[in-house]
């Protein structure tokens, strides 16, 4: 199996609600053979203290009780998942509901009870091990537990400062792990070793259905190249779309690697991840942000709560080294080119399309305000051309949208709560206009 192949699986799997209950099946299985090997041990008696008819009344009510669970678990579900596509993103689905361990596990206990229940009622004769009663039982006792659990945990994993910050979480692993080093005093390096009127000596074209680039082997990558001596480079980007007929590799050198051997090397699907896509994170939370912000929806709290954690990964992207699109081999010779976003990239995406839709509501103006001057304050000199091109606009766009000069003001105001908490700033930080001086490092 290829690489691609393999990667595909193993998001497949990660994604997929169905596989613990089936799990649980092949587990009931595997319980029913090994208690039955077990019966000449464990003793046939008559069930004390409930009688041959209370054990077959406690397992019937478990059987229906666990059945209700399922039924009603996988229908709230279902609704979960319409609610939250259509009031947030629909791209939290894959993200968060359906690839969430406490629901897979807990539909997993629910569907082992309900059939080791259903096989202890179907083996009830004349008598039944006390034992089989005992786990039954058990088994009732933690899904009634587990249920409970459930509802409060769904509950407060639905809201949306739960949502965003999960995908805050993971967005700041994949960016950590995109972006390994820390940035240096100096701007990222970005240009490339090849001279522009280079002309590729191959170009591989991609040939299937269209799909989206969703991760890259580069390792694997670095190592065909090197073994042929070649320089590799990879047109789209992790996150773009292909069809077929596009240029997926440019191949530079005498010595070509193998079509097939590259092809299996990057993974192709029919809607972006997390995975390896450092934007995406990015895309899902500003997704969430521009929703709240509609006319239908006109929540602008959630989009404040949505901006929180914007602030968070874009300050940390700040201070990552970004310009990694050149891999060389241990003696300085190129060897991979493979694109990832850029600052602007970044700042362009946390700050654009709020701006557009939540410049005519105070709370998004302030604290989109308060986000630029932070990031101004704790990143590096050189990011600060970005932010201030987008603070400048962001006045621009107020002075636009406000006709009165007490709103444009109050507006002007930065804000860590989006409105009500430009007090709590720290004394020395505020300018006579009550707007934030950003700190300029030495």
């Amino acid at each position: 199996m290829g690489w691609n192949r393999l990667y595909s699986l193993k998001s497949y799997i990660k994604s997929s609600l169905w596989l613990v209950p089936f799990i649980a099946l092949l587990l009931y299985i595997l319980a029913i053979r090994t208690v039955s090997l077990l019966e000449p041990w464990l003793g046939w008696i008559e069930p004390w203290p409930w009688g041959m008819d209370g054990t077959q009344r406690l397992l019937e009510t478990i059987v229906t009780m666990t059945l209700t669970f399922v039924v009603f678990t996988f229908g709230s579900l279902l609704v979960a998942i319409q609610i939250a596509g259509g009031q947030l993103t629909p791209r939290i689905i894959a993200t968060t509901l359906l690839s969430d361990n406490a629901i897979r596990l807990t539909v997993g206990l629910f569907t082992f009870t309900l059939l080791f229940s259903t096989g202890a009622l179907i083996r009830l004769e004349a008598a039944v091990p006390q034992t089989i009663v005992e786990i039954v039982a058990f088994l009732g006792f933690l899904s009634i537990a587990a249920f409970l659990y459930l509802i409060d945990y769904a509950a407060r994993l639905l809201r949306p400062v739960s949502i965003v910050l999960r995908v805050s979480e993971e967005g700041r692993a994949v960016i950590e792990d995109v972006y390994p080093a820390m940035a240096k005093a100096e701007a990222d390096t970005v240009t490339t070793h090849l001279h522009p009127d280079t002309v590729p000596d191959r170009v591989i074209l991609y040939k299937g259905r269209p799909a989206i680039v969703l991760a890259v082997n580069k390792s694997r990558l670095l190592a065909q190249a090197e073994k042929t001596r070649s320089v590799i480079e990879l047109v789209p980007r992790i996150g773009d779309f292909v069809a077929s007929g596009e240029p997926l590799f440019r191949l530079y050198g005498i010595l070509s690697p193998d079509e097939d051997k590259l092809k299996s090397l990057i993974a192709f699907g029919p809607e972006r991840t997390l995975e390896q896509d450092a934007t995406f994170a990015f895309r899902i939370i500003v997704d969430i942000a521009i929703k709240a912000l509609s006319k239908a929806i006109n929540d602008p709290t959630t989009a404040v709560l949505a901006i929180d954690q914007l602030q968070r990964l874009l300050c940390f992207v700040g201070k990552r080294d970004l310009g990694r699109e050149e891999i060389f081999n241990p003696a300085g010779e190129l060897r991979l080119i493979c694109r990832t976003p850029d600052w602007e990239d970044f700042v362009k995406l946390t700050f654009s399309e709020i701006r557009l839709y939540g410049a005519e509501n105070f709370q998004i103006a302030r604290r989109l305000r308060a986000v630029l001057e932070y990031a101004l304050q704790v990143l590096p000199e050189f990011r600060r051309p970005a932010l201030e091109t987008e603070m400048a606009l962001l006045d621009r766009s107020l002075a636009k949208v406000y006709d009165f000069p007490e709103d444009l003001e109050l507006a002007r105001i930065a804000d860590t709560q989006g409105l009500g908490g430009s007090k709590s700033l720290p004394p020395k930080a505020q300018s006579a206009t009550g707007s934030v001086t950003p700190f300029r490092p030495l």
